[in-house]
């Protein structure tokens, strides 16, 4: 046995390493495992940069910095539902839906769908009935949700620009149809930073068949720095590869390496002008190391009691995905993380894995909501007895709806119905919200919105504004613009504020 100078490691040359050098520099440059770095460092207190200069502003820190005002929630989930799910067969009832069954839509216009196929109107294939002591009128497509129906807040009247998938997915979660723009959890993180250095800002749980339409655009930072976009967990197996090394790594021999590697990083920085990027990704780095002992203990599931096991599902096959992200989302809020998106339904194409309803509503509906039905539920309800709904917003979205007509050629009465972007519902639950309302409407067979309709900038408006930012000081300046979620829109929708 020898002792190293150069990094003070006791040698041993007896033995053969517990890792060779070309495993372990290849983990520690590409794994997520070997990532203490300069920031790990620095608030450890060994570097020189962890002394922040008074009034020097941080790097990808918003210029004008909320709250700008006092805010009701401090944290939101989103849920996704990809394809577009039906809102004449779940939050918006028709009474006269029926009579009009098996009907031709009148009007001289032709309709301007999708596919441009307008069969015959279809009356609702679920049964609605007024929910909880609010009334609120809920379908039996989702009966679990029905039972929490006073925690909700419906916009009845949402209407998108676009009635493609991948456009009008982008406008969902960017406010543009076009690829590039930030996400808003982008913004969130970028205007309101993190309650945690162990965990992202911005945490986004897919789909276990695959990602939305559009990919991991739906969660991309577009200009803003790069450390503010959506970080995706893996929805099968670990939900982060390579958090650890293969082999053991001798304590010490980790320490030098992490202590010359963040002097490496540092040269690098210097010598590129500190790029953006650069600095980024040497962030991420040094997170994911903290993320070593935070990712483990949040993503596992065992400690919770059998109780809220079958709570949220998962106990059956059905519901045990789908249950799982939401459970690992309340888990994640609690641990200090600002903004979970969870997505139901992935890639496109046949059989569909998602919402989209083209050939045969009651057969892909009734599987998708009984995947997400009983989990949803139970995340409000846990959230509720947890305390945590009084400054928790859950957003309940797609990118458009269904046709109250079938999809056909023909003059028949079909199964399927086309994408509507003119009239459809969304949710909202939690902080700041009057609950157990529904807000706006559609004409009287759910096509269009013929009252209040709200736009996806007043929508992202909204929502930020419970989370205690002004939609039009959140900005950032690319390309010789102020850009923001809102781009030049927006209005609060103050009527469903408490």
């Amino acid at each position: 046995m020898s002792t190293d100078p150069r990094s003070n490691v006791i040698a041993r040359h007896d033995q053969p390493p517990l890792v060779d050098r070309r495993d372990f520099f290849s983990w520690a440059r590409y794994g997520l495992g070997g990532a203490a770095l300069a920031t790990l460092l620095a608030r450890d207190g060994w570097s020189s940069e962890s002394k922040k200069s008074p009034g020097k502003k941080i790097p990808g820190e918003a210029e004008d910095p909320p709250p700008h005002h006092a805010a009701k929630a401090r944290r939101a989930i989103h849920i996704c539902l990809c394809g577009g799910f039906s809102q004449i067969d779940s939050f918006d009832y028709k009474a006269d839906l029926a009579k009009h069954h098996g009907q031709k839509l009148g009007g001289s216009e032709r309709p301007d769908v999708f596919f441009g196929q307008v069969g015959l109107i279809r009356k609702n294939d679920w049964d609605f009935a007024q929910r909880g002591d609010s009334g609120l009128w809920v379908s039996n497509l989702f009966p679990h949700i029905a039972k929490v129906a006073d925690e909700l807040t419906v916009i009845r009247s949402m209407v998108a620009e676009s009635s493609s998938h991948t456009p009008a997915t982008f406008q969902e979660n960017s406010g543009f149809r076009l690829n590039g723009f930030p996400a808003a959890g982008a913004w969130l993180s970028y205007g309101l930073g993190n309650d945690t250095d162990e965990l992202p800002a911005y945490v986004v749980l897919p789909d276990t068949r695959g990602l939305p339409a559009g990919g991991t655009v739906n969660w991309t930072n577009g200009f803003l720095p790069a450390r503010h976009q959506g970080v995706m967990f893996n929805s099968k197996g670990p939900a982060v590869r390579d958090l650890f090394a293969a082999r053991e790594i001798d304590p010490a021999v980790e320490q030098a390496s992490r202590d010359l590697l963040a002097r490496m990083n540092a040269q690098h920085r210097a010598d590129r002008g500190g790029s953006d990027r650069l600095s980024a990704r040497i962030e991420s780095y040094s997170l994911a190391a903290k993320m070593q002992l935070s990712v483990p203990r949040v993503t596992n599931l065992d400690d919770e009691s059998a109780a809220t096991h079958a709570a949220y599902g998962l106990d059956q096959d059905a519901t045990r995905e789908f249950g799982r992200n939401c459970l690992l989302a309340r888990r994640l809020l609690e641990q200090g993380v600002r903004f979970v998106q969870m997505f139901s339904g992935g890639s496109f194409g046949s059989p569909r894995i998602n919402w989209d309803g083209h050939e045969d509503m009651v057969q892909n509906h009734t599987r998708e909501a009984g995947r997400i039905d009983q989990p949803v539920a139970a995340l409000l309800a846990d959230l509720r007895q947890r305390g945590m709904l009084d400054d928790t917003l859950v957003l309940f979205t797609s990118e458009f709806g269904r046709t109250p007509f079938t999809q056909s050629a023909a003059d028949v009465v079909g199964k399927g119905r086309d994408h509507n972007q003119y009239g459809f519902s969304v949710w909202l639950a939690g902080a700041g919200l009057k609950h157990g309302i529904a807000y706006g409407a559609t004409d009287e067979i759910g096509w269009k919105a013929s009252e209040n309709p709200v736009p996806w900038h007043d929508f992202h408006a909204t929502v930020l504004h419970l989370l205690g930012i002004d939609h039009e000081r959140l900005t950032y300046y690319h390309n010789g613009i102020q850009r923001r979620l809102t781009n030049v829109h927006g209005h609060v929708v103050r009527d469903i504020l408490s």
